[in-house]
C-alpha cells in the first residue's frame, strides 16, 4: 500500500506545481461554464442550468481521461520520465492508480465550483440527490481515466495517440449530448450514440440532475462504467511500457475493443428497444418545461368565472408561479422570457370530458387506416394542437388507454393528457355490445375483455370495479340505455348491479360516469349518485325534481350536444361541420375528404328522426343551467362527424346558441371539468401552483365564443408547444 500512497502524493504535488494543469483543470472548464450558461439563458431555467453543468462536466471528464491521463502518460514515456520510475524500482499498478486518483482529486473541485456558481449566480437548486450525482461523476472520471491509460498502453508514439484519442474523443463529445441535445439528432445518429460510453455518463448525470433520479436508477450505466474501469486497469497494467523504445503490435490495439465491449452490448440492446432515445426525449422535454416565461399585458380568464382584464402570468418550472392582477412594473427583473400578449386572452387548457379515441369520428376510404396502431397517439396530438389539453376517454380498450396515458404523463409523447374512464359496465345485449358485433372476428374476444364489463350479479360487479381500481383507471363508467326506434333497442342494466357499480366506485374513491338514454335513466343515475351523467336525454324532458336532486348531490351534467348534431347532420347529408378551419388543420385530410363523400351520399335517403333529438338535448341543457347544476363539456368524439380535434370549441358554440352564457360554457370546459376529474389542484384554472397548462387566444371568448378556435399559443406543463411539429413526433 505504501508505494501507492507515495506515488499518489508525489503525482498530486507535481500537478499542483504545473500551471498548465491548473489552467486546464479549473480556468478552462469554468470559461466554458459561463459561456454555456449565458448562451442557454440558464438563469431562466434550473433545468437549463443542470444541462449546462452536465455539459461542462462531460467535457471535463473526457479531457481529463483522454488528454490528462492518456496523452500525459505517452508524453512521460517519450520524455523518459517513466524510465526513472522503472529504476526506482516500482511496478505499473501504482503508476496507473496514482494517475487515476490524482486526476479525480484534481477534477472534483471543479465540479463543486460548477454547482456553487450555478446556485449562487443562476439560482439553480442543487441536485435532489447530491451524493448520487457526485458518486456517479467519480465513477465516470475513474472509468475514463483508466480508458486514457489503456490508450497510452497500446500506442507507440505521440502521433498515434493523437489520432486514436481524436477518433474516440470527438464522437463522444458531439454524439453523447454534451454539445447538442441527442433528441434533436436523426434516429440513426441517436442509435450510434448508444454504443458510446460517454452517452451513458451524460444521460446519467441529466437523469440525476433534471429527472431527480438516484444512482440506483442508473445502475446499468454504473455497471458498464465499472466494468470498463476494471478491464482497462487490468489490461493497462499488463501492457504498460516504461520506455519509448518498447513497441507493441498493432493487434494489441484491439484491447480497446475489449474495454468497449459492455457498450457494444448495451448499444445493440438500446438500438433495438429505443429506451435510451425515449429517455433522452423525456429529459429534454423536462428541461424545456422548466423554463421561465411571462405572458404580459394579457386578458386572463381564470377558469372559475373571473376575468382579469389586463394582467400577467408568470410560469416557472412547469408551474404557474404568479398571476398578476396588473402587469408587473419591471418585467425584466423576473428573469423570464417575456411574451407580450396585448389584445389576447389566456384561458386554462380546455377539457373534453367525453371522447372515444378508438373511433375516428368519420370514415376512411382505405380500410387499413382503421388499424393504425398509433391512431390514439395522433388523436391526442390533434387535441393538443387544438388547445384541448386534457380528455376523458369514456369507452376505449383498457390496456391501450393506460399505455397512452403513461406515454403522455411520462413525456415520451406530446399530446393531450388522458383520463381513462372505462371499460363500460353494461348488460348482456346492452349498449355498446351491438358495436362489438361489427368488429372483425379476430378482435371480438379482445373487445369483450378490454371494452366492456358484463357482471351477472352485484358481487361480481363490485369485484370488477375493485379490479379496475387496481389496474389504475381514473374513472368507472356504466350504461343505462334501452335505446329507441332510431338506433335500435338494448337490454337495460339491472338496477341492483348498476347500484353496486356506483357504490363500489365511491367506496374505492373512483369517480363514476353514467351513460343515459332518457329522463328515467337520468333519474336512476341521480338516485345512485353517479358523479357525472352523460348525454342526459335527447328523447324527453328531464324532470325539475331530478335536476334538483342532482344539484343537491353536486352531480355534473354533460349534455354532449355535438353527437346529437352529428347524427342530425348525417341524416340530412350536411357536411358543414367539416368546413371549420381549425378542424381541417388538426384532423387527417383523408379522413375529412372521405367522410365528406360518405355523408353527401346520405342526401338520397334522409332520416328525419334525429333532428328533434338535438332540440330535446338543448332544452334539457338550458333547464339544467337554470336549475344551477354543475355543467361540463363533452363531445362524444369518435362518433360520426365528431372528429377528434377542436371538439370542445364547437360544443361550447352549441351551448351558446342554446342560450348558455359564454362564461358558463368556458367554465364548464375548464374549472368544472377539472373538478369532476378530481384534478383541480393541477389543471382547469390559472392560479398560482397549478400546472402551466394554458391557451393564448386572439380575441375575447366571452365576447365571441368562436374566438376559442383562434389559437395563438398552447402551453402544456410549462412547455410552449410547437404545434406544427406535433404530428411529426416519434411514436413510443
Amino acid at each position: 500500500m505504501r508505494p501507492y500512497l507515495v506515488q499518489i502524493r508525489t503525482t498530486l504535488r507535481l500537478m499542483l506545481r504545473d500551471r498548465s494543469v491548473l489552467f486546464f483543470s479549473y480556468l478552462f472548464p469554468l470559461s466554458f461554464f459561463f459561456i454555456f450558461a449565458q448562451t442557454f439563458d440558464a438563469g431562466k431555467s434550473p433545468a437549463a442550468m443542470a444541462q449546462v453543468i452536465a455539459m461542462v462536466v462531460m467535457i471535463g471528464v473526457l479531457g481529463n481521461g483522454f488528454f490528462g491521463a492518456g496523452m500525459r502518460t505517452v508524453l512521460d514515456r517519450e520524455t523518459n520520465v517513466l524510465r526513472r520510475f522503472k529504476v526506482a524500482p516500482i511496478n505499473a499498478a501504482p503508476i496507473i492508480t496514482s494517475s487515476i486518483v490524482s486526476g479525480l482529486a484534481a477534477f472534483l473541485p471543479t465540479v463543486f465550483l460548477f454547482l456553487f456558481f450555478g446556485s449562487v449566480m443562476y439560482h439553480a437548486p442543487l441536485p435532489r440527490d447530491l451524493i448520487s450525482f457526485l458518486v456517479f461523476v467519480c465513477i465516470g472520471v475513474i472509468a475514463f481515466r483508466s480508458f486514457g491509460m489503456i490508450i497510452a498502453a497500446v500506442v507507440n508514439s505521440q502521433q498515434e495517440a493523437q489520432i486514436l484519442i481524436q477518433l474516440l474523443y470527438l464522437p463522444m463529445l458531439f454524439l453523447s449530448g454534451a454539445t447538442f441535445p441527442i433528441s434533436i439528432m436523426p434516429v440513426w445518429v441517436q442509435n450510434i450514440a448508444q454504443f458510446l460510453p460517454a452517452t451513458y455518463l451524460f444521460q446519467g448525470m441529466q437523469s440525476i440532475m433534471i429527472g431527480g433520479e438516484s444512482i440506483g436508477a442508473n445502475w446499468f450505466a454504473v455497471f458498464a462504467l465499472l466494468i470498463t474501469f476494471a478491464v482497462a486497469m487490468f489490461v493497462g497494467i499488463k501492457l504498460f511500457r516504461w520506455e519509448k523504445e518498447e513497441k507493441i503490435s498493432n493487434r494489441a490495439k484491439l484491447w480497446i475493443v475489449a474495454v468497449l465491449a459492455p457498450f457494444f452490448i448495451m448499444g445493440i440492446y438500446q438500438a433495438k428497444t429505443q429506451q435510451n432515445n425515449e429517455r433522452a426525449r423525456v429529459l429534454t422535454r423536462n428541461a424545456i418545461r422548466n423554463r421561465a416565461t411571462l405572458f404580459n399585458n394579457a386578458r386572463i380568464f381564470v377558469g372559475d368565472g373571473r376575468m382579469i382584464q389586463n394582467g400577467a402570468v408568470l410560469v416557472r418550472n412547469g408551474k404557474i408561479a404568479e398571476v398578476f392582477q396588473t402587469p408587473p412594473a419591471d418585467p425584466k427583473s423576473l428573469n423570464a422570457d417575456i411574451v407580450e400578449s396585448s389584445g389576447k386572452t389566456i384561458i386554462p387548457g380546455l377539457i373534453d370530458m367525453h371522447v372515444h379515441l378508438g373511433a375516428p369520428g368519420g370514415v376512411y376510404e382505405d380500410e387499413k387506416r382503421y388499424m393504425d396502431p398509433y391512431a390514439g397517439d395522433k388523436r391526442l396530438a390533434s387535441y393538443l394542437y387544438s388547445g384541448i389539453t386534457a380528455v376523458r376517454s369514456t369507452g376505449d380498450f383498457l390496456d391501450s388507454s393506460l399505455k397512452l396515458r403513461n406515454d403522455i404523463n411520462s413525456g415520451k409523447y406530446l399530446g393531450a393528457q388522458l383520463f381513462a374512464c372505462g371499460p363500460l359496465f353494461t348488460a348482456e345485449g346492452g349498449h355498446p355490445t351491438e358495436l362489438i358485433k361489427n368488429f372483425p372476428q379476430s378482435m371480438q374476444k379482445e373487445a369483450y375483455e378490454q371494452f366492456v364489463r358484463l357482471p351477472k350479479s352485484p358481487d361480481e360487479a363490485r369485484k370488477q370495479v375493485d379490479d379496475l381500481k387496481i389496474a389504475g383507471v381514473d374513472c368507472v363508467k356504466a350504461v343505462l340505455e334501452s335505446g329507441n326506434a332510431a338506433w335500435g333497442l338494448f337490454n337495460h342494466l339491472d338496477p341492483a348491479i348498476y347500484s353496486a357499480v356506483i357504490s363500489e366506485a365511491a367506496k374505492d374513491n373512483l369517480p363514476s360516469a353514467t351513460h343515459t338514454g332518457n329522463a328515467s335513466d337520468v333519474k336512476e343515475a341521480a338516485d345512485a349518485g353517479s358523479n357525472s351523467i352523460e348525454h342526459g336525454s335527447a328523447i324527453d324532458r328531464i324532470a325539475e325534481s331530478t335536476f334538483a336532486e342532482m344539484k343537491a348531490k353536486n352531480l355534473a351534467y354533460d349534455p354532449t350536444l355535438s353527437v346529437f348534431e352529428g347524427m342530425a347532420d348525417l341524416a340530412a347529408g350536411n357536411t358543414e361541420l367539416l368546413d371549420r378551419s381549425l378542424l381541417q388543420q388538426a384532423a387527417p385530410a383523408d379522413l375529412i375528404s372521405s367522410t365528406r363523400a360518405f355523408v353527401q351520399k346520405q342526401k338520397k335517403n334522409p332520416n328525419p328522426v334525429f333532428a328533434p333529438m338535438l332540440e330535446h338535448a338543448r332544452q334539457n341543457l338550458l333547464a339544467a343551467y337554470k336549475a344551477g347544476l354543475m355543467l361540463i363539456t363533452g363531445s362524444d368524439a369518435g362518433n360520426m362527424l365528431v372528429i377528434h380535434g377542436p371538439t370542445v370549441q364547437h360544443e361550447m358554440e352549441l351551448w351558446v346558441k342554446a342560450g348558455i352564457p359564454a362564461a358558463i360554457a368556458l367554465e364548464a370546459a375548464t374549472y368544472n371539468a377539472a373538478q369532476v376529474l378530481r384534478a383541480a389542484d393541477r389543471i382547469g384554472s390559472i392560479q398560482k401552483g397549478r400546472d402551466a397548462t394554458l391557451v393564448v387566444l386572439d380575441g375575447d371568448p366571452l365576447q365571441d365564443i368562436a374566438n376559442t378556435e383562434r389559437i395563438s399559443q398552447v402551453m402544456f406543463r410549462g412547455e410552449r408547444i410547437d404545434r406544427s411539429e406535433l404530428f411529426e413526433q416519434e411514436h413510443p
